[in-house]
């Protein structure tokens, strides 16, 4: 796995980690991420969720590894191999798109038509210390080709809760490909999203991860879910979703 010298975690922080487990067993860890921690090295120099994982040192010194990423922002579902076979599987299945993850996201109409795919290659910008995504013609320099398919699940005067499933991973790919056909997510102000949802403040993106289907390295496939979030729920529910 890693040689990296283990952080030293606070109480605190080791039964935070500890609690936010899904499922567990000698190969992987799932975790349900919080929206607001980064999951790997980021300029903020608070502890990433990569570094809270030393939480599950084994005695040999070894701890899990992040299999995938999450932005800061967004909560849910987070896979982390145990071992480095575990590791080598896990990265492969990623690599071959044997991994089915399905998020769910608040936009501030329902999309037209109400589900469908959205076929747009996204070529990543750095602007400052910032890098963005954006979408560009298919025989642009850089141009990383990016699918992702959506469906409203419900929708009121207020808004609309939609389905989003990225067939690709490109960084910010689903919070472009949704502002690409207008309908940005709400709390994504680098995208266009509104900052405001059926009257209240949206404290964050709200993108959550609810449920990943992957390859388990015993065989067959396994099915995780992460609750929504409170702060996700209050705006749902507010929007009468």
């Amino acid at each position: 796995m890693t040689d990296r010298s283990p952080v030293s975690l606070s109480e605190d922080e080791i039964a935070a980690v500890r609690s936010w487990v899904l499922h567990e067993d000698p190969h992987v860890l799932v975790l349900d991420k919080p929206a607001g921690l980064s999951s790997q090295g980021g300029r903020i120099k608070a502890h990433t969720l990569d570094d809270l994982l030393w939480a599950f040192m084994r005695s040999n010194g070894k701890r899990p590894e992040l299999v995938h990423r999450l932005d800061r922002d967004t909560s849910g579902v987070i896979l982390a191999a145990k071992t480095k076979p575990a590791a080598g599987f896990l990265g492969k299945a990623l690599q071959m798109r044997r991994f089915r993850k399905t998020y769910l996201a608040l936009v501030a109409a329902a999309p037209e038509p109400r589900s469908g795919m959205i076929d747009a290659p996204l070529v990543r910008q750095e602007i400052g210390r910032e890098s963005y995504m954006r979408v560009c013609a298919f025989d642009a320099p850089g141009a990383q080709g990016s699918q992702s398919r959506y469906r409203t699940l419900s929708a009121s005067e207020d808004g609309a809760l939609v389905e989003l499933e990225p067939l690709t991973g490109r960084m910010h790919q689903l919070r472009v490909h949704m502002a690409h056909i207008g309908r940005p997510l709400v709390g994504d102000p680098r995208y266009g999203g509104a900052l405001t949802f059926a009257g209240r403040a949206a404290p964050r993106l709200m993108l959550h991860a609810a449920k990943l289907t992957f390859p388990h390295p015993e065989g067959g496939d396994r099915t995780v879910e992460a609750p929504l979030p409170a702060d996700f729920e209050a705006l749902r529910q507010a929007a009468g979703l």
